[in-house]
């Protein structure tokens, strides 16, 4: 037997103590109890985790008061021990495996053969238990992976909506057009959005665009301005030229964005 690290037998379960993990990889003991308690969270509960890790008690030297340590069986050891790091971590993680294969062969070598085949399928059966609950672990956290990023990209889309105003709106604007297109399916939906942008602002302000961009060319016209930069005119730059109308136009595309969930 390895005489630095004493390995337990709990009731037929080899176990090695908190403490004893916490003396040799130079650690605070309350450190390797929350690092367990948070394991034991993520799993699920403590009763999930009962082939790993389980709960006990220690009187100290001193005070001779109760306090709390964890029992770890030969997978909640691997399981702590998996993120610590470091040469020296890692010549203690080898001496507690020799540890554990020397206390298994110790205890295999008193077995009758009838009860060394109990507990083999005892072990097996602890094994598929660990792996079912450490499967249901990553599908959940998997799930809240995706539940954050999906509130990542809301409060985005939120701050992108309350970001335009009106120094900057015809840039803005499209951009949250276009997202909202790709919702919508794709950037087929853009003039349709645009569209319908248009007939909400004639709407609500009372006004008729088309007559507005007709207006503008005919005086562009006079003005001596040629066709082709005529022809390019749209309906922002009417909207353009009318603060109110650009403030009513940053307003109604918000509402559509949060309406479209852009």
């Amino acid at each position: 037997m390895d005489n630095l690290i004493k390995i337990l037998n709990q009731d037929g379960q080899l176990v090695v103590t908190s403490r004893q993990i916490a003396d040799d990889f130079e650690k605070e003991h309350r450190n390797v109890v929350r690092d367990i308690e948070n394991l034991i969270s993520n799993v699920g509960s403590a009763q999930n985790c009962a082939h790993l890790f389980i709960e006990s008690e220690y009187q100290h030297e001193q005070n001779k008061q109760l306090y709390k340590e964890y029992l770890l069986t030969r997978d909640g050891f691997s399981l702590l021990v998996m993120g610590f790091t470091g040469a020296k971590a890692l010549q203690w993680k080898l001496k507690y495996i020799e540890a554990f294969n020397k206390m298994e062969e110790h205890i295999k070598n008193q077995l009758k053969p009838s009860c060394l085949e109990d507990v083999l399928i005892a072990q097996l059966q602890e094994m598929k238990a660990m792996r079912t609950q450490v499967e249901q672990a990553n599908t959940k956290a998997i799930e809240a992976n995706a539940k954050a990023e999906e509130t990542k990209q809301e409060v985005q889309a939120i701050r992108d909506v309350v970001a335009l105003n009106p120094n900057d709106w015809r840039k803005d604007s499209s951009s949250l057009i276009n997202k909202m297109a790709l919702t919508a399916g794709g950037y087929d939906h853009i003039k349709a959005l645009r569209e319908e942008s248009y007939k909400l602002l004639e709407q609500r302000m009372g006004v008729q665009l088309s007559i507005r961009l007709t207006n503008k060319r005919r005086r562009m016209a006079d003005e001596g301005i040629c066709k082709s930069k005529r022809d390019k005119l749209t309906m922002l730059d009417v909207i353009q030229d009318d603060k109110k109308l650009i403030e009513g136009y940053v307003a109604i595309v918000k509402e559509m964005a949060i309406k479209y969930g852009a």
